[in-house]
């Protein structure tokens, strides 16, 4: 490991994979087959401390830092990307979000429950008209009174089967701003969640805003500052989904290794063929430099310093870092790896999207370039 980390971060990881080997492992490909949600994987996951690990403790957090969460999604998705995506949202946006914009109010009212796993969290961004032009979102919030009245649509917003508690930008006389939205508010309606090609339990579902009707206390910051909020917890968010690839790909290349060196063809197992070794070289070469570019940016966000461009940089190496190793560690497994039976076919499926969400490859260029040409 290149990257020196502490004790109490190498402690977290190796009880994060204990843990994910043990509970989370097993029930991988059953979630993915039966599209269901990973509640079973919440539960443990919240005895762990680790739904609410970079909480404050006053809140029922565990005072963690950045990096140690970085590492805990990389080892949850390095078994179950499914998990390890509803715990970045969770915790890296929802929670967050909360934590940092929040009032004191609001984060006694929100964050004890979003920390024990009892109210998970979803952020509501993307609309059919706003996906990469999160500006143009058309999703307003109207005054009324004491209130807003919210409507809208949302689409693509992970963890909404089963979450309480939504993020929500919305258009309000002075510009975008973030209000926190319950599940059980009249007027709020949600679709059955979509058929997907990977990461199947994550439950994407789309929302449906019809006059909610979100007490004034429930804005996060000032009216007109939601793009900035949104645009500070994506930034974040990208490490974390930067780390989902990092783990499906790091499962990916174990599973490719283990069955090269068990796969006997030509009177000797494939691993001695110096074709199988260069693959094996590829892929770990690819993910020693994922890693330390996640590590990076986390480093960087614990420290306090600018890490939008080396978030961006992060996410925009890992995701077609973790569709190239799952490709290779799938061709070293030959027909077996297109069959279900074998984690790698649900790893290949599963990576495709870190390329997509919470940011596009082509807007990471955008992120990046800009900052280098500021």
């Amino acid at each position: 490991m290149p990257f020196h980390l502490t004790d109490e971060q190498e402690v977290i990881r190796q009880s994060v994979r204990e843990l994910a080997e043990r509970e989370l492992k097993p029930m991988a490909a059953i979630l993915d087959r039966e599209h269901r949600p990973p509640l079973e994987n919440i539960e443990t996951l919240a005895e762990m401390g680790i739904m609410g690990m970079i909480l404050p403790s006053q809140y029922g957090g565990s005072d963690a830092d950045h990096l140690s969460y970085t590492i805990a999604v990389e080892e949850v998705s390095r078994v179950c990307a499914t998990t390890g995506v509803m715990l970045a949202v969770h915790l890296g946006l929802a929670c967050s979000i909360i934590n940092t914009m929040g009032t004191e109010e609001q984060k006694q009212h929100y964050l004890p429950d979003m920390a024990s796993g009892k109210a998970i969290g979803g952020f509501c961004l993307t609309e059919p008209g706003a996906g990469s032009d999160a500006a143009a979102l058309s999703t307003a919030a109207e005054e009324d009174g004491s209130d807003y009245l919210i409507t809208g649509q949302k689409i693509f917003i992970t963890n909404a089967g089963f979450a309480k508690v939504f993020i929500v930008m919305a258009r309000t006389t002075n510009g975008i701003s973030a209000f926190i939205v319950e599940r059980d508010m009249p007027g709020l309606t949600i679709s059955e969640p979509e058929h997907k090609m990977g990461i199947r339990g994550s439950s994407t579902c789309t929302l449906f805003f019809d006059k909610v009707r979100v007490p004034k206390s429930n804005m996060l910051g000032e009216e007109g500052s939601g793009f900035k909020v949104a645009m500070k917890g994506l930034a974040g968010g990208r490490i974390r989904i930067a780390a989902q690839a990092l783990g499906i790909a790091q499962g990916a290349y174990e599973e490719g290794v283990k069955y090269a060196k068990e796969r006997v063809q030509f009177g000797k197992p494939i691993a001695a063929l110096q074709a199988i070794q260069w693959m094996v070289a590829d892929m770990a070469t690819d993910i020693e430099a994922g890693r330390l570019l996640v590590y990076q940016a986390a480093d960087m966000e614990d420290r306090g310093l600018e890490y939008t461009e080396a978030a961006s940089m992060a996410k925009l190496y890992c995701g077609p870092m973790a569709t190239r190793v799952t490709h290779t560690a799938l061709q070293i497994h030959g027909g077996n790896g297109y069959i279900e039976g074998f984690p790698i076919e649900r790893m290949y499926r599963d990576a495709r999207i870190t390329e997509i969400y919470e940011g596009t490859s082509e807007i990471q260029r955008l992120v990046i370039a800009r900052a280098i040409l500021r």
